[in-house]
This record gives C-alpha cells, structure tokens and sequence, in this order.
C-alpha cells in the first residue's frame, strides 16, 4: 500500500524529526512555515547564508544562532522548543545524541508545541525523535530547477515509510509530488 506524503508532511508539529543526506538543508527549508531559528555550530567551516534559501524561505523569518558545541546547541534548541515563541526549529547535529539527550529535546518541543527538526548525518539517528527522513537532490537535465528531491522516510514511530519525489513551487510556496523521472512521459529511463 502506498503511503500518501500529506500523512506525514508537513511534519507532525510538538515533535523533533531528523533528516540526513544532501539534500537534508532543503529539506528543512520546504518544511519551515514562519519564523525559523537555525541553530549550527559556530566551529562549521561552511556558512548558512540566509539567500540561499531562496525560494524556499523567507530570509527575513530566518534567526540564526552559532554557539561554540553541540552542548551549547542542545541548550539553545531545548529553551526555544520548550519557549514555543518561534514554530520551528532547526538543529544542525555533528554527533550521536545519546537517547537522554534526544529525548529531552522532544520534550521540550511538546511543551512548546514546536516543529523541530534535527539534520542529522547518514546512520546517526537518535531513537527519541518521531521521523527521520533521507533527502536526496535529483538531476533533472531537462528543467533548470533545481528542487527536485527525492524524500524517504527511514524511521517513522506511526510506523507508515514511503518514498516520494517532491518540488517546490515556488508560486504557491507549497511542494508538489510528482511521478519518479523514469516514470515520466518522453523520458529514456526505465521505470524501476
């Protein structure tokens, strides 16, 4: 049975939900609705520019917040998600969370009634979190868009997976799911 992407997008709000692979930024970009804090590790060698983001979200919506370690990440994540002022929340996380650790995160975001979302990276999840998402870019040499992805869900404790393609929409600021690039119509691939 074929799992529809409106039942787990847009993500579960009170909730923390991670997200790994490439495409993983974007990800959290296109599950933003308002004001945003992104929380990265000033140690990072590469920068979150707020124009980046562009169609995705709105740079205005965008607080960023650089503490020194992934301590100081889980103390400012924590007090926003457990805050409620801000809806959403994104953690970008450089080491395991040990099941304590995520697990105050998600209690924090249900005492705040706020969306997190932890960008993970591959194979390091944390048991606590309620999804956890692969995104991944795909080349469409026809179109010069460039958000097309494909998103899976590897970890969902409503225990539905699925696997969908997904762009942007930049008019309607909404994604919409489309047929897999093999499946297309004039296209060479082989559906699979």
């Amino acid at each position: 049975m074929r799992v529809a992407l409106h039942t787990l997008f847009p993500l579960r709000p009170a909730r923390v939900h991670e997200v790994c692979g490439a495409g993983a930024m974007g990800f959290a970009a296109m599950a933003a609705r308002g004001p945003v804090l992104w929380i990265r590790e000033a140690w990072l060698s590469d920068t979150l520019t707020p124009q980046g983001l562009l169609p995705l979200l709105d740079p205005s919506q965008l607080l960023l917040a650089r503490p020194k370690d992934q301590m100081d990440a889980l103390a400012v994540a924590e007090e926003a998600l457990k805050d409620g002022a801000l809806p959403y929340v994104v953690l970008e996380i450089t080491r395991p969370l040990d099941l304590r650790e995520g697990r105050r995160v998600q209690l924090a975001a249900k005492a705040g009634g706020t969306t997190g979302v932890c960008i993970i990276p591959e194979d390091m999840g944390s048991n606590a979190s309620e999804t956890r998402w692969r995104a991944t870019p795909v080349f469409e040499p026809e179109r010069q868009d460039s958000t097309l992805m494909r998103w899976e869900t590897i970890k969902n404790k409503s225990g539905t997976l699925g696997v969908w393609h997904v762009r942007w929409n930049q008019q309607t600021s909404r994604l919409d799911v489309v047929s897999p690039v093999s499946e297309r119509p004039g296209s060479s691939g082989t559906s699979g």
